[in-house]
């Protein structure tokens, strides 16, 4: 149980952190091409160093995010950090389509 606790903690330090800025681009898994500033590195995009933050695409994508294949990029570095919607946003997010976003 107290290892149960320690995962909840941990990932609601993952989500205060993330809701303080956009997270940088990172790599994600190639589904397609890859997203506008990515190249592909075997089974994954990696970023360039100009590349915005890209989630997989749901759907639309989110207020602030643009279509790139089949991935999301964020717009501007001012746009909100876009997490998969499961259930309802945690607290401090707002619905935006299959996404949750978060500041």
């Amino acid at each position: 149980m107290n290892k149960w606790i320690m995962a909840v903690g941990a990932a609601g330090l993952f989500v205060a952190g993330a809701a303080l800025a956009l997270p940088p681009a990172s790599p994600i898994i190639k589904n397609g091409s890859c997203p506008s500033g990515y190249s592909t590195s075997g089974n994954y995009c990696k970023p360039g160093s100009n590349a915005r933050y890209a989630v997989p695409k749901n759907g639309s994508c989110p207020s602030g995010y643009s279509t790139s294949g089949n991935y999301c990029l964020a717009s501007s570095d001012n746009s909100k950090t876009a997490i998969p919607k499961v259930g309802s946003c945690p607290s401090g997010c707002s619905t935006s389509g299959n996404y949750c976003l978060c500041k």
